[in-house]
């Protein structure tokens, strides 16, 4: 049986970038993989949208959002925080791992956040050192107005902005220095198209201000040794050769298709998926759905963990379901990595004959329709 990962991260990886990390393995010291790093940064920056430092980490993606946490802060440090799910609520976490105060801003699982929340907390406590945000918040599927925040948090000298950007960059809109993020934290199993094992991490100049008075105690995630090895394109700690060989050309792929064509690609199968699922008489869980992952409210009586499970033995299609408060309610379906326009009917697919295996009353045909429509204009 096929398998197809629709699960937001990891995620199917393409045959090409499979191959580049077969080849036989070489040094981690080598001027040939110093080349390839050199190569590798360069296209991140690219994908980031940014101008400024940018550092791989051989680490999941909450590596780099603990290495943003241990090198911005010092104990005692007070911290806003935008907690709309599972990963704003691991930033809260992270906070006070480290013995700083969180300032919580809650807009509800699935809701954007008010902008004013954010001015306001600002303004009633100056003393907050940074905001920590998310683009796409996977476990309800939301986007947030990363512009926006980015805007308001500019206007504070001595405030940064943090972004986890692990889900969505690459699969939605996000333009690092336009935008006025100081760090941009990302993974490599989602849009980037890769196994997991990595992330990445980019700085401003406003950051180092921050990581250059930090009393927090640190080590493999300090950045200041990744800045000191960077500058001949080193890492102060054995990295992952293998995938950072993928990432290379993942980065390649990525810049001959063009970054923008990325984004309009996602959000033409977020709204085939989207579309499907409204006319199959499903709810779009997140008031402000993201074009990186759908989330759908699966109707009165069906367990969405069993439903994934069924899924995936059945037809061999991994989508996700729901974390924390939401699981057993909700199933997510992610729109990047290996897919196409196929890929995306034949999930729709899947899911409309399982949901009728469940007893739910629709007609065969009713999402692939509706999502062919969207994605060949039908």
């Amino acid at each position: 049986m096929k398998k197809r990962l629709f699960t937001p991260g990891p995620i199917s990886v393409p045959e090409d970038v499979l191959l580049e990390m077969a080849k036989p393995m070489i040094h981690h010291r080598t001027p040939e993989f110093l080349h390839i790093a050199q190569q590798s940064v360069e296209g991140l920056k690219y994908f980031f949208q940014t101008k400024n430092d940018v550092f791989i980490i051989a680490g999941s993606g909450t590596a780099a959002m603990e290495a943003a946490t241990v090198n911005l802060l010092s104990p005692g440090d007070k911290a806003l925080v935008i907690s709309g799910g599972k990963f704003g609520e691991r930033f809260v976490e992270l906070i006070k791992a480290y013995n700083c105060v969180p300032v919580v801003i809650e807009p509800g699982w699935g809701n954007p956040v008010e902008l004013n929340m954010v001015q306001d907390a600002l303004k009633q406590q100056p003393e907050i050192k940074a905001v920590f945000a998310t683009l796409v918040e996977t476990s309800t599927a939301t986007t947030y107005d990363i512009k926006g925040i980015g805007e308001i948090v500019s206007q504070k000298q001595d405030t940064v902005f943090v972004v986890d950007g692990i889900s969505g960059l690459g699969a939605v809109e996000c333009r690092t220095d336009q935008w006025n993020i100081d760090v941009l934290v990302s993974g490599s199993q989602k849009a980037l198209s890769l196994p997991p094992g990595l992330s990445f991490i980019s700085i401003s100049e406003k950051a180092w201000t921050k990581i250059n008075v930090s009393k927090m105690p640190k080590y493999y995630l300090n950045l200041k040794e990744y800045k000191k090895a960077m500058e001949k394109f080193d890492f102060p700690f054995t990295m992952a050769v293998g995938l950072v060989i993928g990432l290379k050309k993942s980065l390649e792929k990525i810049k001959q298709q063009g970054l923008e064509n990325l984004w309009n690609i996602h959000q033409k199968r977020a709204e085939a998926v989207r579309k499907a699922a409204v006319s199959m008489g499903l709810r779009i869980f997140s008031k402000a759905p993201s074009d990186a992952v759908t989330a759908l409210v699966l109707p009165e009586g069906i367990d969405g963990e069993k439903f994934c499970s069924d899924l995936r033995k059945e037809f061999g299609m991994s989508v996700a379901g729901g974390q924390g408060k939401l699981k057993g309610k909700i199933i997510r379906i992610s729109h990047f990595g290996y897919q196409d326009e196929f890929d995306t009917i034949a999930v729709i697919a899947g899911i409309e004959i399982m949901l009728t295996r469940y007893g739910y009353k629709l007609e065969p045909g009713t999402g692939v329709r509706e999502a062919m429509k969207v994605l060949f204009s039908l």
